[in-house]
């Protein structure tokens, strides 16, 4: 299963609007993707008053991930990436072990 990083715009939205739509991605997950695992999502502000999310979602495919996004609505998708991989600073020391940088 891949793992996707979606960017998302929900606009101008209160913060009961956007509980609400994560209510209802959740509840769209369980009951008609149940193949899409929703892992987390920070949730960002832009310059411009709108609300962004960029949310990390295991999924089979990126279309699964625009059909569970068209099913729960109130959004638009921005960008998607397939994720590589994830590192914390702990893992990249443990891997740079001796290795000199300059």
């Amino acid at each position: 299963m891949g793992r996707y990083l979606i960017e998302r715009n929900f606009g101008a939205i209160s913060d009961d609007d956007m509980l609400a739509a994560a209510v209802r991605s959740d509840q769209m997950a369980t009951e008609r993707f149940p193949e899409i695992v929703w892992e987390h999502s920070h949730i960002v502000v832009g310059d411009d008053g709108e609300v962004l999310t960029f949310c990390v979602y295991g999924a089979p495919n990126e279309e699964m991930i625009r059909e569970h996004a068209e099913a729960f609505g109130s959004h638009t998708i921005s960008r998607i990436y397939e994720l590589l991989e994830d590192v914390t600073p702990a893992e990249i020391r443990r891997r740079a072990g001796n290795l000199q940088v300059s």
